[in-house]
This record gives structure tokens, C-alpha cells and sequence, in this order.
């Protein structure tokens, strides 16, 4: 019998913009948890970060980070806003924000002070740039920012082109998975003590995590990494080489594989070379190797040698463009892409096989969700004044109950 997604009954309010909270909460939503996205009045900044635009004539970024989440615009430094944010954390498991720290402060809805106090269940996941204190704490970060000033930046590009920004938003999106499962680390500790509690995630500490290795190596030898195109510092060959038609990644971690590589690409003698042996001597003559490579396969297509060397064990891929990878017929296989009508978008990769995740519908609107909302802290709030006096429900009564976690 079909189960439920992991997360139906857990209720989200979701005030991030962007990337990591919207990727956070885009996730939560598709493993059931009902998502409630509340916007300022002129909406969520990826909103205007078009074209490309969807069908739908919403940009291709907003698309890709808010499906199965209801949305309503609110201006949340307005009385008016503040009550109905508090109507909807009446019942609320988690409440995700990233503004710059102290914003809710500012407007009287500090955790401490306001929110654990009045939803002692409640857990609030805060995203920002570089936390609340310290020298940078409160100052706005981006991910290219973060990639430079965590020193990611320094080990990406070339001799030639220097300190290069990774090509994906990859402390942004890093940090996304921090957030969600600080989430669901919170969410367990509550079903263990029936108390929420505050969840930080930061891009200053995302970033400074994807130090690895350089980051050790650093630490271990005192010697400053530099770019090095696609090589890896510790592993040979683990790098990116010139094929008939275009370029071919190959990633050798041990002898075994460098052995039968050297066999698969008919040059048994490099694997004899003393040169060679292991992988310690391979670093230090990785240009007399790297010529030899490039020489023996210079003939042959990137895929055809891809796919010769993987059938031997020998991890290796052709360097595919973004259409290609969309269009493999692997990529099929995994169920990657969603559809839903008009809209088209990339599955979390997060797989449950006993509860698998279930995607909404396509992202809102701006504020399309309004008047579903609205009718439903109405009911809500005439449920709560039929409650006879002295008997006022409980948090727990009234929604946050101990059947999730």
C-alpha cells in the first residue's frame, strides 16, 4: 500500500528569497510538508531574474525553487502582516527565513524574546550570509562573495585564467541541505522533548566545509593550494584530457584502476613504469604522464573512450553540456526531470523508497494563494473562539501535534 510522503502533516512558513531557503523548503514541500511561502508585496527577488522566462511567463530561476508551496504577499513590518504571520505560526511546525540578522528583531519577532516564548514548538531555521556576530556578523552575503572570501575562488580556474567562480551557486545550494537537515535534526530532538528550538545555517560556514581537501592539505603541510584547472592536488591522473572530439575526464583513484587503464588505452608499458607506480610518483611526474595520456588517446572520440574505460572498471566520463546531461538517457532512467502541465523542473535528489517524495504543483504566482489562505486562518480562528471559556486549546491541541515529528 502507497505511504504517505515523510513530511505530510508538518507545516512550513517559509519567508526565504533566493536560493538556499527556497531550495530548503522547495525540498520539504515535495516530501509532503504543506509549504506556506510569504512574499514582500513586490515578491521574491528571483521573480525579476529573467529572461529565460517558463510558460507559465515566470522567470526560469524562480521556477526552479518553488513548486508545491502556496503563496501571499505580505509586508511583514505592517501590523497587519505580523498578525496573520502570527496566525499561520499558530499551528506551524518550522518557520525558515534568511533576512539580514536582526531583522525580525526589528520588527518584535526575535526568538528569544517573541517566538519561543509564545510557539515554544516551533522551529526556526535562520539562513544568512555570515551569522548574527563576530567581525562580519550582519553584513549581506551572495554565494560568488562567499566562493572568494572562504578562498574557493583561489583553487578553482587556472594558472592562466586565475581565481575563477565555480559555474553553479554551490554555497548557496550546499547550504540549502545544511538547512534542511538542521531541520530534521530539530524536528527529531521535538519528538523527543516536545520543544523547538533555533536552526542557523550560514554561507560563511558552508563554504569554509567545501574546503576539503585543500583546506587539509593547508593545515597538514603549510603549503598554499593553487588552481589547478580540473587536477585534483592529491590524486594522478584525476583530471580533464583532449580526446579526438573533445575533452574526457578521467578519475584514477588506485593502482588496480591505473593498471587496467593503461591496458584499456593499449599503452601496458605505463603501467611498468617506474614513474608511475604509484600514485606518490605519479604526482611527481604528472606532466611526463599527462603527455603520454594525451598521445594515446588522441585519436579516438571523448565518449567512445568513456564508455571503453568504464566498461573496465576505470571511472571516466566525456565532458557533457548542460543539454546533453538533461538529455541522457540515464537521466531519463532516474526520473530527474518533472512535469507538471506547463512546467518542467529537476527532482531533489533526496529518494525514499518507502515514502517517495511527491511534487506539488507548478510555483505560484505572486500572492495566488491568498484568498486559500486567508479562509483558512478564518476558520481557524472561529475554531478557536467556539473553544468554551478556561479551555482555550493548546498548541499541541491545536494542530502541533506528536503524530510527526
Amino acid at each position: 500500500m502507497a505511504r504517505a510522503g515523510a513530511l505530510q502533516g508538518l507545516k512550513v512558513v517559509d519567508l526565504t528569497r533566493v536560493l538556499a531557503g527556497p531550495l530548503c523548503t522547495q525540498i520539504l514541500a515535495d516530501h509532503g510538508a504543506e509549504v506556506t511561502k510569504i512574499e514582500p508585496p513586490t515578491g521574491d527577488e528571483t521573480r525579476r531574474l529573467g529572461p529565460p522566462y517558463a510558460p507559465s511567463q515566470q522567470p526560469a530561476y524562480f521556477e526552479a525553487l518553488n513548486r508545491g508551496k502556496q503563496s501571499i504577499a505580505l509586508d511583514l513590518s505592517a501590523p497587519e502582516g505580523q498578525q496573520l504571520l502570527h496566525g499561520l505560526l499558530a499551528d506551524a511546525d518550522v518557520l525558515v527565513e534568511n533576512f539580514v540578522p536582526g531583522t525580525l528583531e526589528r520588527w518584535g519577532l526575535g526568538y528569544e524574546e517573541v517566538l519561543a516564548v509564545r510557539y515554544p514548538r516551533l522551529v526556526l531555521c535562520s539562513i544568512s550570509g555570515f551569522g548574527a556576530d563576530g567581525p562580519l556578523g550582519g553584513l549581506p552575503g551572495y554565494d560568488a562573495v562567499l566562493q572568494a572570501a572562504c578562498g574557493i575562488m583561489s583553487v578553482n580556474g587556472s594558472a592562466d585564467s586565475g581565481a575563477t567562480k565555480v559555474g553553479i551557486p554551490v554555497v548557496d545550494h550546499l547550504t540549502g541541505y545544511v538547512a534542511l537537515s538542521g531541520i530534521l535534526m530539530a524536528l527529531q530532538a521535538r519528538a523527543r522533548d516536545g520543544l523547538g528550538q533555533r536552526v542557523e545555517a550560514t554561507l560563511y560556514d558552508t563554504a569554509i566545509s567545501l574546503l576539503l581537501p585543500h583546506g587539509a592539505n593547508w593545515l597538514s603541510s603549510g603549503e598554499l593550494p593553487a588552481p589547478l584547472g580540473s587536477a585534483h592536488p592529491n590524486i594522478v591522473p584525476y583530471d580533464k584530457f583532449q580526446a579526438a572530439d573533445g575533452a574526457l575526464f578521467i578519475g584514477i583513484l588506485n593502482d588496480a584502476q591505473f593498471t587496467r587503464f593503461c591496458q584499456a588505452i593499449g599503452q601496458p608499458e605505463l603501467g611498468r613504469d617506474a614513474r608511475f607506480a604509484h600514485n606518490a610518483q605519479r604526482l611527481q611526474h604528472r606532466a611526463a604522464l599527462y603527455a603520454a595520456i594525451e598521445a594515446a588517446i588522441a585519436a579516438r572520440p571523448a565518449q567512445v573512450w568513456a564508455d571503453a574505460l568504464m566498461q573496465v572498471g576505470v571511472p571516466a566520463a566525456a565532458v557533457n553540456s548542460v543539454a546533453t546531461a538533461l538529455d541522457h538517457p540515464h537521466t531519463r532512467h532516474r526520473q530527474l526531470l518533472l512535469r507538471r502541465g506547463n512546467y518542467t523542473g529537476i527532482r531533489s535528489p533526496v529518494r525514499l523508497m518507502g515514502t517517495p517524495a511527491c511534487p506539488g504543483a507548478a510555483p505560484p504566482a505572486l500572492d495566488q494563494d491568498r484568498a486559500a489562505i486567508l479562509a483558512r486562518l478564518s476558520a481557524a480562528a472561529a475554531g478557536l473562539a467556539q473553544c468554551p471559556p478556561g479551555a482555550a486549546p493548546t498548541r499541541m491541541q491545536e494542530g502541533a501535534t506528536t503524530t510527526h515529528p
